[in-house]
C-alpha cells in the first residue's frame, strides 16, 4: 500500500510567498500572521499526524471583515486556503499544503448572544464545543453535541466535519443544533445563510454546508440551539463476556423503542487503557462494556433503566454498575472522554470511523478483530454503538512506514466492511484526506460528479481545502 498522496505544489506560488506576505500584512496586523518556520510549525498537521506538511504562512483574523479582505486578496492571487479550527481533525481535514495559507478562527472566540426565550446561543466560529455550555449551564442549559475533543474543538470544526459525541443519540448530531450562520466565500463575498429559528426559509443551505469540511467558505459565526437540562441523568455499566453480545444488546434496546441519551461502546483493550489512565472504577474481567445513560426525572430513570437492564441480562450480561452519585457519573464520563488520550500514551494509532447499522455490529466488530489481527497489529474498540458510530483504535509504531502502511489498510479494509453492510465511510470525523481514495468504494462516479458541481458553484478554482475529499483524479471527471 502507498501512503496518502498530495499533490505537488506550485513553483510559481513558492517563488511570489515574500510578496504574497506583504499583501496579508497589509490586511492583518502582525500578531494574526505566523510566517517562521518554528511558528508555522504549529499548524503543519491536525489529530492525524502521520501526515505533516508547512503551509505557506498562517492568518489569523480577527473579525469576519478581515476574513473576507483576506479571502478576498487571496482568491485574486490564485493562493490555495485551508481553513483551520483547534486542529482535532482525525481524518487530515486541516493538513496544510506547502503552496496554501492556512485561515484559522482562533481570534474569533467570542460568545455574542444568548436568547434564552427563544433558546439560541449566536457564537463566533471560534468559540469552543465545550465553551458554548460552560457559558449558559448555570442557567440551567447545554449545547447538546459532544465530541470527545469538545475541550478544544471549535464550533467552525464541528460544522466543517457535522461532528457528534456521545450523547448525540437522543438529541442529535451539528447539523441538528445549527439554526444559522455568517459565512465568507473564496472572492470575499459574506453571506448569512438561516437565521435564529427553526426551519429558515428558501434552500436548505445549512444542510449542505454542515458537514462541508470547509470546501464552501469559511463560517465566522454561527447561531445554535441550546437546550434546558434535564431533572437528572445516570449512566449504568454493563459488562458481557462477548463484544457480539454487547451488540446485539445495543440493536436489540433500540429495537424495544428506547432511547437512552448515549450508549457506548469499549472493549477489553480500550478498558484496559483508558482505566490505567483515568481510574473511573471499569470492570476489568469483561470483554466488552456498554455505557448507557438515560435522562428525566428519578421516576423515569428508574422506568427506562429496569426496562434496559431486563434486555441486558437476556443478552447475558456479567457486570452490572448504576452510577451513585454526580461525581461517580463524572467519573465514568472522565473515562470514556479520555480515552483517545490515554490509547495514545501506549502507541501511535489510526481512528476510523465508518459507520454500520445496529443488526450488523456484532458482525462489524468481528471482522474488524480479524482484520486487524491479520496485519499482526492491535484495536481497541471504543464507539457510539447507539448510532452504530464505529471508532477502532489500530494501533501501531508511527516510526515504522510498514506499520503505518498496515495500519492504514487494515483501516480501509475496515471501511470496506462497514460500506458492504449498509454503513458509510465517516460517521462524524469527516472524509479528510484520510478517506478519500475510498469515496469510489461507497459513490459511483455520477454521485462525485455532481457534489464536484456543488462544490464548483462555490469555489470554481478549488482554491479551498483542495485535495481533500474526492480522490486526487476525480476531478479531471467532472469538468
Amino acid at each position: 500500500m502507498t501512503a496518502i498522496a498530495f499533490p505537488a505544489p506550485d513553483p510559481r506560488i513558492l517563488a511570489r510567498r515574500d510578496d504574497i506576505i506583504a499583501g496579508l500584512a497589509r490586511l492583518v496586523p502582525s500578531e494574526c500572521l505566523v510566517v517562521s518556520l518554528d511558528e508555522r510549525r504549529a499548524f503543519e498537521t491536525d489529530a492525524l499526524t502521520a501526515y505533516r506538511k508547512m503551509p505557506l504562512a498562517v492568518v489569523l483574523p480577527r473579525s469576519t471583515e478581515e476574513v473576507s479582505a483576506v479571502l478576498k486578496f487571496l482568491n485574486a492571487e490564485g493562493v490555495k486556503v485551508v481553513p483551520r479550527g483547534a486542529g482535532t481533525s482525525l481524518s487530515g481535514g486541516a493538513i496544510p499544503q506547502e503552496d496554501a495559507v492556512v485561515v484559522g478562527v482562533s481570534k474569533l472566540n467570542r460568545i455574542l448572544e444568548i436568547d434564552y426565550a427563544n433558546r439560541v446561543a449566536r457564537v463566533q466560529a471560534g468559540v469552543t464545543n465545550l465553551g458554548v455550555t460552560d457559558a449558559i449551564m448555570a442557567d440551567g442549559f447545554f449545547y447538546a453535541p459532544d465530541p470527545s475533543s469538545q475541550l478544544a474543538c471549535t464550533i467552525a470544526g464541528n460544522i466543517g466535519m457535522n461532528s457528534g459525541g456521545a450523547h448525540c443519540l437522543k438529541h442529535g448530531v451539528t447539523t441538528n443544533h445549527v439554526l444559522g450562520l455568517k459565512m465568507v466565500l473564496i472572492d470575499g463575498t459574506v453571506v448569512d445563510i438561516g437565521g435564529d429559528h427553526l426551519d429558515a426559509g428558501g434552500l436548505d443551505f445549512l444542510g449542505l454546508i454542515v458537514g462541508h469540511e470547509g470546501q464552501l467558505g469559511v463560517v465566522t459565526e454561527a447561531s445554535v440551539r441550546i437546550l434546558r437540562a434535564s431533572e437528572g441523568a445516570r449512566p449504568v455499566l454493563f459488562g458481557f463476556d462477548h463484544g457480539e453480545e454487547a451488540g446485539a444488546c445495543v440493536a436489540d434496546i433500540v429495537g424495544h423503542g428506547i432511547v437512552p441519551v448515549a450508549m457506548e461502546y469499549m472493549d477489553r483493550l480500550a478498558i484496559e487503557i483508558t482505566e490505567a489512565f483515568a481510574h473511573a472504577g471499569y470492570p476489568l474481567d469483561v470483554e466488552a462494556m456498554l455505557i448507557v445513560e438515560v435522562e428525566g426525572s428519578e421516576a423515569e430513570i428508574d422506568a427506562q433503566l429496569a426496562r434496559i437492564v431486563e434486555i441486558a441480562r437476556r443478552h447475558n450480561v456479567k457486570t452490572i454498575r448504576q452510577s451513585q452519585s454526580a461525581m461517580e457519573a463524572a467519573l465514568i464520563w472522565k473515562g470514556r472522554k479520555s480515552a483517545f488520550g490515554a490509547t495514545g500514551r501506549v502507541a501511535d494509532y489510526i481512528c476510523m470511523d465508518g459507520t454500520a447499522p445496529l443488526g450488523q455490529l456484532a458482525y462489524v466488530l468481528k471482522r474488524t478483530d480479524e482484520i486487524v489481527k491479520s496485519h499482526g497489529l492491535r484495536v481497541a474498540n471504543v464507539f457510539h454503538a447507539g448510532d452504530g458510530n464505529m471508532h477502532p483504535l489500530i494501533m501501531y509504531n508511527v516510526n515504522d512506514p510498514a506499520e503505518q502502511a498496515k495500519a492504514e489498510e487494515a483501516g480501509n479494509e475496515i471501511l470496506k466492511v462497514c460500506v458492504e453492510v449498509g454503513g458509510c465511510l465517516t460517521g462524524e470525523h469527516g472524509v479528510g484526506i484520510e478517506k478519500r481514495d475510498l469515496m469510489r468504494v461507497q459513490f459511483a462516479q455520477v454521485d462525485l460528479d455532481q457534489q464536484m458541481r456543488v462544490r464548483a458553484v462555490f469555489d470554481r478554482q478549488w482554491l479551498l481545502n483542495p485535495a481533500k475529499v474526492f480522490p486526487l483524479d476525480a476531478r479531471l471527471d467532472a469538468s
